[in-house]
């Protein structure tokens, strides 16, 4: 190949890299420009795409789900005062007693001796205060000879009641009518104030304690009605809120609250699983928005609404969680519009686009 022909051939080569590497910087620049610029970066930026969700009222009838137990009205442990050996046992496994009756009875032999030996010297105190007391009227004795009699006749009653005391601790009586429980304990054993000789409970009236988280406080007041069911039992039965606990539980969060069984069975037993439903307040003014839209951090949670077009991340405070919507009772107004889609890709003060509005009756409660 002659000198001429080469060069010609490198011009060539050259020639067709120079323009390929043209086209390639062309293709890079066209791309570069279709991409979105951030800030500071000598661009506008572009909108992001997204739909919304314009706040406002709606009334929220709401029922709220939770889990409590059954208790008995009065509840017991039925343990002696004083240790012994039980001398007299009338329990009779799951029978109902009345107020007052005796239960069960430790040996009180050497509390009783003492009781005799007490009441004979209280007789020979008596005795003597009498004489002395018809002396004094001849004064045939002094005052102060009198006083010591009268304190005598004193001090023998109250050994006397000190020995009754625990005299009347061996006897145990049913503090009120209930049903007993199970017999821990047979005739002759001996027992201590912390033997639990059975319980005793009283079921003609039975409760319910439920916990609830404490956003509920406010709304659950005294007299709402329950609708409670137990697994195993077909028909539902109905409670009414007698009393809320003042106090909300540091560790748990959880208000309790205390509720009335009306009509209580037989078949509802002390200490059963009760799912509950409460019947709620009505509000007519609360404003709902969709759950997705709710943004949660380490400390607070966020909504995104849209202001002249970009977005404003805003701190809201909840309420009310139904299926997928969630009550906002701080930190939006009715009219502002959330952002409910792209959430991870918005940043403060970017801009958005909304492309499509969904109104409050089109999100399935």
């Amino acid at each position: 190949m002659s000198k001429g022909k080469s060069i010609a051939l490198v011009l060539l080569v050259l020639l067709v890299a120079g323009l390929t590497y043209i086209k390639i910087k062309n293709v890079k620049e066209a791309k570069l420009k279709e991409m979105p610029k951030g800030p500071g970066k000598g661009g506008p930026q572009q909108a992001v795409r997204v739909t919304g969700f314009i706040a406002e009222y709606t009334k929220l009838s709401n029922d709220l789900s939770a889990n409590g137990s059954i208790v008995a009205g009065d509840e017991i442990q039925l343990q002696p005062e004083i240790s012994g050996r039980i001398t007299y046992l009338n329990i009779k496994e799951g029978s109902f007693v009345g107020k007052g009756t005796v239960l069960a009875k430790i040996n009180d032999i050497d509390l009783q001796a003492q009781l005799k030996k007490l009441q004979a010297q209280l007789q020979i105190a008596k005795s003597t205060e009498d004489r002395l007391s018809q002396l004094l009227k001849i004064s045939g004795i002094s005052q102060q000879e009198y006083d010591v009699a009268v304190n005598n006749v004193n001090n023998a009653n109250a050994e006397i009641e000190l020995v009754r005391a625990p005299i009347d601790k061996t006897v145990m009586r049913a503090p009120f009518s209930g049903k007993l429980g199970l017999r821990n304990v047979s005739l002759g054993a001996y027992v201590s104030p912390t033997t639990v000789i059975t319980s005793l409970q009283n079921l003609s009236v039975l409760k319910l304690d439920v916990t609830v988280p404490e956003k509920y406080a406010s709304v659950i007041q005294v007299g709402d009605n329950m609708q409670c069911s137990i697994e195993g039992l077909k028909e539902p039965f109905a409670a009414r809120v007698m009393a809320i606990e003042p106090l909300i539980d540091e560790n748990t969060r959880n208000l309790k609250i205390r509720a009335i069984i009306e009509h209580p069975s037989s078949k509802l037993i002390p200490g059963a699983f009760v799912k509950i439903q409460i019947k709620l307040k009505e509000i007519s003014d609360a404003i709902m928005i969709p759950g997705l839209a709710v943004i949660p951090d380490a400390q607070n949670k966020k909504v995104i609404v849209t202001d002249s077009g970009q977005a404003k991340f805003v701190i809201v405070e909840t309420g009310i969680r139904t299926e997928n919507r969630v009550q906002i009772t701080s930190g939006i107004k009715v009219g502002d519009t959330i952002v409910t889609s792209g959430l991870l890709q918005i940043k403060p003060k970017m801009p958005v686009k909304i492309t499509k509005v969904t109104k409050d009756s089109e999100i399935k409660q």
